[in-house]
């Protein structure tokens, strides 16, 4: 007889929409802000594990739904890298609800159907470690414990998360009415041309720092030395201005030098290190798709019920269906936005290569990100990295049916329908991510595939209708860097969107600077040698690509206090091994840096609609200019120091 036991139920996908609001908020501002997002699964579990313990009957199952739902969810706002991009080059002056929804439906439910086939080849005939997904079985197997240590230790955890999340929502209040600085920004000369930093007092950077871990940060920091100790020193002594340039206008040159030079060459090392990525995972998908249909053959014959319970998929038919299904919609869509752009004349060639493009290209980053996840975590993977190869890939496409010259009244349509197409891809990479992760999570604790799979299409669902309003509050209390109309005093930097959109723009328009894509490549290049080296000789130990090429072109208000939070962890985790239980105090610090993240950024949209519904940058100031560039700086950053201290301390010894 079939084991009967509560697994995917209407309560748990409801709580697993409601918390989907609250994480799909915050990732939307936080990634918007800083250039990063952050995995959603472990906060999630541990908020439906509190949820669910009240209520009867709650399983292991169950809570694994609820974290499906949301991470899928959450891991969707990665679309934020791509989508800003139409409001930057002036093709959008806000967000059409109906169209961004569709785009994250369309690439997000084919992110669920492409990852399926994958699942068998990355998760479970693989030895890939899987970080979060290990990481959130672990947290659910403790919370599920009736009595003992798996009490104390789930009810340790969800304190974590509160105070990680107040602590982090509070200091963000204080920082919005100017008594304490919210970062220290600096700009001087150096190596005959200028340079400087960004050092953004975040939680949720420190945060994300804790949780990618010291190798990651240490790259990155590789990445930022590289970015602003060569690169913006060499590109900026090159201006004719520097000789005589006012000490003022130190800060704008350097910045200027990064924004339309350095971001480039980090740019070109992403590609590279994507490529390289590619190219190993040619087997392991190969061998994953014989095996998805194997068991259909098995389905075929009436041998389903011989399959264990844990590998019934959704049957390989059906996935079939629903991604041409997919394929079909992203057409339509794709017609729509050609009819109404003054690029009809070119219907039929656009329409079919961007549907082909958004089948293949999407089914080969689904299997990039499954294994990237699967390696480093879908809170790690760089994403923009991929869209980069993407927005490329199709711009070259584009242009060569168009004869490479689309002229100068369509160069800007054709642009945005590039941002558009890739977009769409990019839900789905975004999904396919975050989606073998959960498998794995679900693999661990005993779930069914199939229910899970459904759940993430529940969450897609979920985050592509709140994905729009929000990003809409944040563009009129914000506006986005380099966007047409009035300046903004604090305009959202969206780099990965902003350095996508100017990439699409330099391939159709033809002014690309291809020599900085090309010494990005050879640091990659570089970078991938450097870090098969030290995997060779110290084990353990390693460089990712992918994230020096991300230190060399987020801005340093996004990376310094990422690599700060990456040491700090690690000094954490090994403070914990003197502990009578190290893994269940390590896992508490987790939670605790997801808490940062978590109370940051929803605080961090709150002020957004304060801001865009009074119409003041500063709408809870308490303070004047001077306060807050001197004294304010000092405060924020002994409070901050403190606050952290405490935190850890205070985590450290509930157990």
């Amino acid at each position: 007889m079939a084991e009967s036991r509560v697994e995917l139920t209407l309560r748990g996908l409801i709580l697993g929409v409601l918390i989907t609001v609250v994480f799909t908020a915050a990732n939307v501002y936080f990634g918007l802000k800083a250039g990063l997002t952050f995995g959603t699964s472990i906060p999630a579990a541990v908020i439906s594990m509190a949820a669910l313990r009240a209520l009867r009957g709650a399983t292991i199952q169950e809570n694994n739904i609820v974290q499906t739902v949301a991470s899928a969810a959450g891991t969707l706002s990665s679309i934020i890298f791509v989508i800003p991009g139409l409001v930057m080059i002036g093709w959008w002056s806000g967000f059409p609800y109906w169209t961004c929804f569709a785009i994250c439906v369309v690439g997000g439910v084919l992110g669920v159907m492409y990852s399926i086939p994958l699942r068998r080849a990355l998760v479970t005939q693989s030895d890939l470690p899987y970080p979060e997904g290990v990481a959130c079985a672990e947290v659910l197997k403790v919370g599920s414990g009736e009595q003992g240590v798996g009490v104390e230790e789930s009810r340790a955890g969800l304190r974590a998360l509160l105070w990680g999340s107040v602590v982090s929502g509070v200091f963000c209040l204080v920082t919005a009415t100017r008594v304490f600085a919210s970062d220290v920004v600096r700009s001087f000369r150096f190596g005959g041309g200028v340079t400087g930093f960004d050092f953004f007092l975040s939680f949720a950077l420190f945060g994300v720092g804790h949780l990618i871990g010291l190798w990651c940060g240490l790259a990155m920091l590789v990445g930022l030395l590289i970015g602003w100790g060569w690169g913006v020193p060499h590109y900026s002594a090159l201006s004719p201005d520097i000789g005589h340039l006012a000490n003022t206008a130190l800060a704008g040159l350097a910045h200027d030098t990064w924004n339309h030079k350095v971001r480039f060459v980090g740019a070109g090392a992403i590609g590279v290190s994507a490529v390289w990525t590619l190219g190993t995972l040619v087997k392991p998908v190969l061998t994953g798709l014989r095996s998805a249909m194997v068991a259909s053959r098995a389905r075929a014959a009436g041998n389903a019920a011989l399959l264990p319970r844990t590998e019934r998929d959704i049957p390989i038919g059906m996935v079939g269906l629903v991604s041409l299904l997919c394929v079909l919609l992203s057409a339509v869509l794709l017609a729509q936005v050609v009819s109404s752009s003054g690029l009809s004349a070119h219907l039929w060639w656009l329409v079919v290569s961007g549907a082909l493009y958004v089948a293949v290209m999407s089914f080969l980053l689904s299997a990039v990100c499954g294994y990237m996840a699967g390696l480093i975590g879908s809170s790690n993977s760089p994403l923009s990295g991929l869209g980069i190869i993407a927005v490329i890939g199709y711009a070259v496409i584009a242009l060569f049916g168009l004869k490479g010259d689309p002229g100068a009244q369509n160069s800007t349509a054709l642009v945005a329908y590039a941002l558009i197409v890739t977009a769409v891809v990019f839900a789905n990479a975004a999904i396919a991510n975050n989606n073998l992760q959960d498998l794995k999570t679900g693999q661990l604790v005993d779930a069914t595939p199939w229910k899970q799979q459904v759940a993430l299409i529940v969450g897609v669902v979920a985050g592509a209708a709140i994905i729009p309003p929000i990003l809409d509050v944040l563009n009129q209390a914000y506006g986005f860097v380099g966007a047409p109309g009035p300046a903004r005093s604090q305009p959202l930097a969206a780099p990965q969107a902003g350095l996508i959109s100017a990439l699409a723009q330099g391939v159709i328009q033809h002014n690309v600077d291809w020599s900085l894509l090309g010494i990005g490549g050879v640091i990659g290049a570089v970078v991938i040698v450097a870090d098969l080296a030290i995997r060779r000789l110290k084990p353990g130990a390693y460089l990712p690509p992918l994230a020096v090429g991300l230190g060399i072109y987020l801005p340093t208000q996004s990376t310094l206090m990422v690599v700060v939070g990456a040491v700090a962890g690690w000094l954490f985790d090994r403070a914990a091994t003197r502990r009578p239980r190290p893994d269940a105090v390590k896992q508490l610090g987790v939670l605790l840096a997801s808490g940062m993240i978590v109370g940051e950024g929803l605080i961090g949209v709150l002020i957004a609609t304060l801001v865009a519904f009074s119409g003041k940058d500063f709408p809870l100031g308490l303070t004047g200019d001077a306060f807050a560039g001197g004294p304010a700086v000092w405060l924020g950053g002994l409070a901050f120091v403190l606050v952290i201290t405490a935190l850890y301390r205070r985590v450290a010894r509930s157990l």
